[in-house]
């Protein structure tokens, strides 16, 4: 296994009160890694050319969290 520290920018995305009188808070986020830093390289060749999985990945964060 690997692992790295990455560091993810946030935006507050605003607050409300849902249906069941919960106080949520959101957040997004977006961070590009390079799958290969984390040991994962497997591949396949396309017969067009080109790989099926790109190295660089993009993970996408939309959070909503709940105070308890």
């Amino acid at each position: 296994d690997v692992s790295h520290s990455v560091t993810i920018p946030f935006e507050y995305t605003g607050a409300a009160t849902d249906p069941f009188g919960n106080h949520r808070v959101g957040f997004e986020g977006e961070v590009k890694v390079n799958r290969k830093d984390f040991g994962l390289t497997w591949n396949a060749a396309l017969e067009a050319g080109g790989v099926l999985v790109s190295e660089k990945v993009t993970l996408v964060f939309d959070i909503s969290a709940v105070k308890q």
